[in-house]
């Protein structure tokens, strides 16, 4: 082993998954500090793998108290875009495979844009089904931003291609005619959720993307219609546009 080249073994320990691979007692003895970094760097993302497993079963608890009561497809609900400025209201419900392990899922709030995008694909290839709900900001000024957040979750379950028959959702009732359980922080909490919760906040993300290239006066695709002090200041030059959510007082304050 003293021969081989360090690029060589970084091909070798790229594909040693068990911990008493004899490769790496015969590299714990290689002196090359290139040689130690990649055992390292082999440990650490075996220790990082580790923490992911037992994050992820922790997360599953939900899941699994409704299964031992009967259930079987559990759906996981969430929204994004209760707070901003402009856009919609969007909204997603995940249903898992109960064996399904989906590495680093957790609050989409808690992952950066690029894993979100990395997750979103791998749950909507592996998940048994996904719904998506989206209510307008016109809805959002006719019925108010809570009843339209429950308007987008109840879209996002009848959306499903396949029939839950139990919910749960991250801190709001809906009262569907399943049964459901409401959880606080729902999004760090539980699998199906979590996933739910990337899936809506990419899904939400892309389309204020969109609507950048229809109104770039106001950046969406840097703030996503929060009230930034750029998106304020933008409204302040250019008064709101379509997508504007009228009834929120910034943009009501326009008006007066």
């Amino acid at each position: 082993m003293i021969k081989t080249s360090i690029q060589e073994i970084r091909k070798l320990i790229e594909n040693v998954q068990d911990e008493n691979d004899p490769l790496l007692e015969e590299l714990s003895v290689d002196s090359r500090k290139g040689v130690k970094d990649l055992l390292d760097k082999w440990h650490q993302k075996r220790k990082q793998e580790k923490a992911d497993r037992e994050h992820y079963k922790l997360m599953e608890a939900y899941e699994v108290k409704a299964r031992s009561e009967g259930f079987t497809f559990i759906a996981g609900i969430d929204e994004v875009g209760r707070g901003p400025l402009a856009g919609p209201v969007v909204s997603a419900a995940v249903i898992l495979e109960e064996t399904s392990y989906i590495q680093g899922l957790n609050d989409s709030k808690k992952l950066t844009e690029k894993k979100r995008e990395e997750l979103f694909k791998e749950i909507m290839a592996i998940a048994v089904s996904v719904g998506i709900g989206i209510v307008s900001a016109d809805e959002i000024d006719k019925v108010n931003i809570y009843e339209a957040t429950k308007k987008s979750m109840l879209a996002a379950v009848q959306n499903l291609s396949i029939q839950p028959d139990y919910l749960l959702l991250d801190a709001m009732k809906i009262n569907s005619i399943y049964p459901e359980t409401s959880i606080v922080k729902g999004d760090a909490k539980s699998v199906s959720i979590a996933a739910a919760s990337i899936v809506a906040k990419v899904t939400r993300d892309r389309m204020m993307k969109e609507y950048h290239n229809q109104y770039p006066q106001y950046g969406f695709h840097l703030h996503m219609g929060y009230g930034t002090k750029l998106h304020l200041d933008a409204l302040n030059e250019h008064g709101p546009c379509p997508i504007h959510r009228n009834t929120f007082a910034p943009i009501k304050k326009l008006f007066e």
